[in-house]
């Protein structure tokens, strides 16, 4: 029987599951292909002994109302640059493509179908060049793959974010302070920016717009004018001053990410610093931006990717990835998706419509 390997890679979001789900089920009406997973991500295959497990309709029953992925995942071991502990205990990264796709080939997939974001389908464009029959779905609530208009888990990431602004718009109204609500997003507005819409921000600071602490103040005050007033901004963790870098750690052991967050607290310093005599107070939404139940629009999305990248499968369009465009659900090739990220335009009608509706970005 012809068999189809599925994982997820990279960070969790909200609709892994049901694209996994999607694969299986419209795979079982071909009624002679077996679908497999591997368990975080690529290291299910590249770890002895090896985790692959079968994915049944029975198994899969049910999950696309769930976060995260049943196959689990992971953000350590990119294949590309995979972390080797040396004898001295330092961590170099090396590229084990080659052995990958030497293991994949043992194990006689007819396809592979990869569920990730932007690293993920670079993974993908790699092994597609040595051979593998490989098919991309996009994935992050990051929004940030120019290749397909919305990814799904974004949509869910909004949602609770915006659900959470909500509540600290009426304790900062009842305290007269400044809430500052930190986002993720890395190096995209896209979270920030949609719940600052959504929510009603007086500022919205993203990666694409560095900010002027002086204009910051300058516009909370205006706030205050009269004695009373109260401030909500939302900042995305990749924000950034004019005069001044992103608010960065080194990665964990193992990664080859940098770690971003508490932009929330800095910024919070830089106002005071600056003269704002207003009370702040700061909160950062972190990893429960990630989780939870995907949103109605988050399911079908994923659905619909899951059940795509199967039919790519029998139509053996290898190379590509499914993209969600004008509407409608369609393929790109690797090398599109993973040319550029998808970032805010400042220039865009999503930034004029913000400003139109009195949000500043401190530009």
């Amino acid at each position: 029987m012809p068999k189809v390997l599925v994982l997820t890679g990279g960070g969790d979001c909200p609709g892994l599951n049901a694209v996994i789900r999607g694969v299986v089920k419209r795979a079982a009406k071909e009624r002679n292909w077996e679908v497999y997973g591997s368990i975080e991500a690529f290291n299910g295959i590249l770890n002895e002994p090896q985790e692959i497990i079968k994915l049944t309709k029975k198994r899969t029953a049910g999950i696309h109302v769930k976060g995260g992925t049943i196959l689990k995942t992971t953000n350590k071991s990119n294949p590309l640059q995979y972390p080797q502990t040396m004898p001295d205990g330092s961590i170099q990264f090396i590229d084990k493509t080659d052995e990958l796709a030497k293991k994949l080939n043992q194990w006689e997939f007819d396809a592979v179908i990869n569920i990730g974001g932007d690293g993920s389908q670079r993974i993908s464009k790699a092994l597609f060049e040595k051979g593998i029959p490989v098919i991309g779905v996009p994935k992050t609530i990051d929004n940030d793959l120019s290749a397909t208009d919305m990814t799904f888990g974004f949509h869910t990431a909004v949602q609770t974010a915006t659900d959470s602004f909500d509540k600290l718009v009426t304790t900062a109204e009842s305290h007269h302070r400044v809430m500052i609500m930190e986002v993720m997003g890395r190096d995209a507005g896209w979270i920030a920016l949609h719940t600052a819409i959504a929510g009603g921000a007086e500022i919205c600071l993203i990666p694409e717009i560095p900010y002027d602490i002086k204009k910051l103040v300058k516009r909370i005050d205006l706030r205050y004018k009269g004695g009373k007033g109260f401030v909500n901004i939302v900042i995305a963790e990749g924000a950034k001053p004019k005069q001044g870098d992103i608010t960065a750690t080194a990665g964990e052991k193992g990664s080859e990410h940098v770690r971003l967050g508490g932009v929330a607290f800095k910024l919070s310093k830089q106002l005071k610093e600056a003269g704002c005599k207003a009370e702040i107070r700061e909160t950062v939404l972190g990893h429960v931006q990630r989780g939870g139940t995907p949103t109605a629009f988050d399911r079908v999305l994923a659905s619909l990717f899951g059940v795509k990248a199967f039919e790519m499968v029998l139509t053996k369009q290898f190379g590509q990835m499914v993209a969600f465009r004008n509407n409608s659900i369609t393929q790109v090739s690797l090398d599109e998706a993973t040319r550029e990220n998808n970032y805010v335009n400042r220039d865009s009608y999503l930034i004029k419509a913000a400003r139109g509706l009195g949000i500043s970005f401190g530009a």
